[in-house]
């Protein structure tokens, strides 16, 4: 259409005759064409951030209906006053943070005029210019969006390899590109791979002799079930399921102060696993176990999931900006966890690829803004016994020492001075100072506070007395007598608390009784809260179910709700990828657009579907993909696959994968006979190299424990955020700031030095030689044969027991001629044998461990 030049003269006249800054509106004689003058403006500088595609904030601006209701911070147009349409704001912004659009690209003044006098005149939009109805994008008919179906397995000849519908969709891939299943591996191999994929921990000596020699039809099945049922399988499974939920035992930021109850989740996670709970009751009880009709006190440990995000402690720390983060953190590891999706992009704008806005990740995360944080007593059986006799002695002695040092007279009077410190912040410095200390390290301190002690619960009482004595020192003391009093109430108070039995105790999540409003963060800023939104869903997925239940239980069925096609595809493929090294879905985290497609489509659906089916039974889907025979298959490197398949996508072979690293510290502890196999329990402190925990805040100490406890599974290790165990850092643990859906496998030279020279392995060096001399005395049997066994699951070939033979006589020899190295290999004696002969078996235990297959599982 031919545009008039005279049409915007006199348009950017009226501007000119406005004022330089468009101070007043123009004048209203010359109208402005929606179709004509507006736009093309909108065409040409708002439609890529604000149009079908993609809505940032909240707004668009290709259809009538939506530009004139806003985006998420308000009316970006209001019919006949430019000056309170945020629209104008924006465009005529001088600060370059808002004005619009974004970059070097700026509206001339001529344009800004020309929309400041459209809106004055009434922002007349004729319906005749609303644009066509959308139909969906491309996004929203992302394969991982529509519903799960069952496929029928494909035929394939021939069938001798088929084991279970599994296999099927494997040869049919495999047939249509011309290559052939690898053979079946043998049966060490398979005990080995069986052993650590189920259970974590290698095959002990028994266990290899009774497989073996087992030949009857059935045997394979018959060692599946039975590490299925070991009480280790729940511990295997528990860690992957850690690593999804950023398990630590600290807070993280500076302080990183301990969370003495986080392994109380841990314990509910192995105890759940072991119990083959359905992986839906499994995600409601985490997600929401606290709302459930008569909560159990297990289905409320179970919300401890949530409290595992990080939580900054540091006294200037804004309590808002500092729950706000560890909601958005919250949103964020559901997403991926259930959903195997990017949320979190959706904090600040509109997801850039997927289907998911702003103002639905604010739905989300809404679900959690009802709950609050709180602990609670979760004694483990055999606990509240002696806890319950010890009680009231324990209590007697406490109300003594309290009046003994008159904590009742002085603890109003600073309650007093706390709270008019929260109600008018700025009178008093020092109490400033209080009130943020206090936020930052007293959980729900202002409503603790604000509560009369007689309405507070006995454990919130105690809880407001024992900070206030902790406080109580040169911060508010005004004389050394009353903090040098306070001091020996403290050491009094440490000492009959160690007194008592107390049973274990958990951190949860509860809900809030009154109501809770949440608004959109503007740009993901905290500080700028938008328009209000309820708990909601992606519309690009099912609708949430209505209903009298509590909002966050609602979504947590929703998130295993039959219609919900991505938990069970993100959850099966989770499996297949332990496995198998890597996911049918190769981003394991990303289902969206931007991550990969699934090598095998209809085996992804089929396996979903069949989760469902077996009523979410996890060991039951374990056990199909391990009695499978595409699980069977050798992982020996194929010629014919170098090139046309180097990354095993099509399954022609089984991964050859390095073991994780709690597995090679259990497998060392497990070979040397010093695993204590403890089940479930609190966190441990073994030996680590000296001032690792020393160099962060407050340095602390690693007080190791000194007895069995520092030789349990890795599992039980205590991580420290600031200061994780080395070994699990260097052989790529998760480092528990965000969830890890898959581990990375990293080779690096440091990896080497700490088998060789890491305290635990030289320990566990030194415990496998006295394990073979005194398992296998020197008349009694083949000594390299069965420390070779205690390590690799196998017999040594003829060339293997020669080297291995070669390598010891050089070691002994070697002690032999240097007494003072064999002290420092072996500080002690054992009857009957040769110290040289013993530092030399310690040189080949460390040796064997430093073996790639004994780091490998095939």
């Amino acid at each position: 259409m031919f545009r008039c030049p005279v049409r915007w003269f006199l348009l950017a006249c009226l501007v000119v005759s406005a004022g330089s800054a468009a101070d007043s509106p123009p004048a209203s004689s010359a109208r402005v064409d929606f179709a004509q003058d507006v736009e093309p403006i909108f065409h040409r500088n708002c439609y890529a951030c604000h149009g079908p595609s993609m809505q940032m904030n909240g707004l668009r601006l290709d259809q009538r209906a939506a530009a004139f209701e806003g985006g998420h911070s308000g009316k970006a147009i209001v019919p006949s006053d430019s000056e309170a349409s945020l629209l104008m704001r924006r465009v005529s912004s001088a600060d370059a943070k808002l004005n619009m659009p974004p970059g070097d690209v700026r509206l001339s003044d001529g344009e800004i005029g020309v929309l400041r006098a459209w809106i004055d005149q009434g922002a007349e939009w004729p319906e005749k210019a609303e644009p066509v109805e959308t139909k969906p994008s491309n996004a929203e008919k992302h394969w991982s969006f529509q519903p799960v179906r069952r496929p029928e397995p494909p035929e394939v000849s021939p069938r001798t390899w088929v084991r279970n519908p599994i296999d099927r969709f494997v040869l049919a891939k495999l047939e249509a590109e011309g290559i052939r299943p690898s053979v079946e591996a043998g049966k060490v191999t398979l005990l080995r791979r069986l052993h650590f994929d189920l259970t974590g921990l290698p095959p002990g000596p028994g266990g290899i002799d009774e497989f073996l020699l087992d030949n009857a039809p059935g045997a394979y099945e018959r060692l599946v079930d039975r590490l299925l049922d070991s009480p280790h399988y729940g511990e295997k499974w528990a860690r992957r399921w850690l690593d999804l939920a950023r398990y630590a035992d600290s807070d993280g930021f500076e302080k990183d102060l301990d969370r003495p109850h986080s392994w109380r989740w841990r314990h509910w996670v192995i105890e759940a696993l072991n119990r083959d709970m359905p992986f839906d009751r499994f995600t409601v009880e985490q997600i929401a176990g606290d709302l459930l009709p008569n909560a159990t006190t297990a289905q409320r440990v179970a919300t401890g999931f949530h409290r595992n995000t990080l939580k900054n402690r540091e006294a200037g720390v804004k309590r808002g900006e500092a729950r706000f983060e560890e909601l958005v953190d919250r949103t964020h590891t559901v997403g991926t966890v259930w959903l195997g999706l990017t949320v979190g992009c959706a904090q600040c704008h509109d997801h850039k690829f997927d289907p998911i806005s702003q103002r639905e990740f604010y739905q989300l995360y809404s679900f959690f803004d009802a709950a609050r944080e709180t602990e609670i007593m979760a004694p483990l059986p055999g606990e509240l016994g002696p806890y319950l006799q010890a009680l009231p002695d324990y209590q007697r002695k406490r109300r003594a020492l309290l009046e003994e040092f008159e904590i009742a007279r002085l603890q109003p009077q600073w309650e007093a001075n706390i709270v008019r410190a929260m109600d008018y912040p700025g009178e008093s410095t020092e109490w400033d100072f209080q009130v943020t200390s206090m936020r930052a390290m007293l959980d729900h301190a202002d409503r603790r506070l604000h509560t009369p002690p007689a309405e507070r619960s006995p454990r919130e009482r105690q809880r407001v007395t024992d900070y206030f004595i902790q406080r109580y020192g040169p911060d508010l003391a005004k004389d050394d007598c009353a903090v040098e009093a306070f001091k020996e109430l403290r050491r009094k108070l440490s000492e009959l608390e160690n007194s008592l039995p107390r049973p274990s105790e958990a951190y949860v999540l509860e809900e809030v009784p009154q109501a809770v409003t949440t608004h959109i963060a503007v740009r993901g800023d905290w500080r700028r809260p938008g328009v209000a939104v309820q708990p909601d869903v992606p519309g690009v997925l099912p609708p949430l179910s209505e209903g009298g239940e509590a909002a966050r239980l609602r979504w947590a069925r929703w998130l295993v709700d039959e219609r919900n096609p991505l938990t069970p595809r993100v959850t099966v493929n989770r499996m297949w990828q332990e496995f198998f090294g890597t996911g049918l879905v190769a981003t394991p985290g990303d289902f969206g657009v931007q991550g990969e497609a699934p090598s095998h489509p209809e085996l992804l659906d089929w396996l979903a579907s069949e989760f469902r089916r077996v009523g979410w039974s996890m060991k039951r889907m374990h056990k199909r993909i391990v009695m499978s025979a595409a699980y069977r298959q050798s992982s020996h490197a194929r010629r014919d696959l170098e090139s046309r398949d180097p990354n095993n996508r099509l399954l022609a072979r089984q991964s050859r994968l390095r073991l994780s690293a709690e597995q090679i510290r259990d497998a060392a502890l497990s070979a040397s006979g010093l695993l204590y196999d403890e089940v479930g329990g609190r966190s441990v402190r073994p030996v680590q190299p000296k001032g690792i925990a020393e160099v962060t805040y407050g340095s602390s100490k690693w007080v190791e424990d000194d007895d069995r406890n520092r030789y349990r599974r890795g599992l039980y290790i205590q991580y420290k955020r600031t200061a994780p165990y080395p070994m699990l850092a260097n052989f790529d643990a998760p480092n528990s700031t965000l969830s890890a859906p898959r581990r990375r496998r990293s080779n690096t030279p440091l990896q080497a030095l700490n088998l060789l020279n890491d305290p635990v392995f030289f320990e566990a060096a030194q415990a496998l030689a006295v394990r073979v001399l005194q398992e296998r005395p020197a008349s009694g049997g083949d000594r390299f044969s069965y420390a070779f066994r205690l390590c690799l699951a196998r017999d040594p070939d003829s060339r293997e027991k020669d080297m291995l033979r070669t390598f010891w006589q050089r070691q002994k020899e070697l002690f032999e001629r240097e007494p003072k190295a064999v002290e420092a290999v072996i500080p002690y004696k054992l009857a009957g044998e040769e110290p040289a002969e013993l530092a030399a078996w310690v040189t080949v235990g460390r040796g064997l461990m430093n073996l790639d297959e004994f780091i490998t599982r095939e």
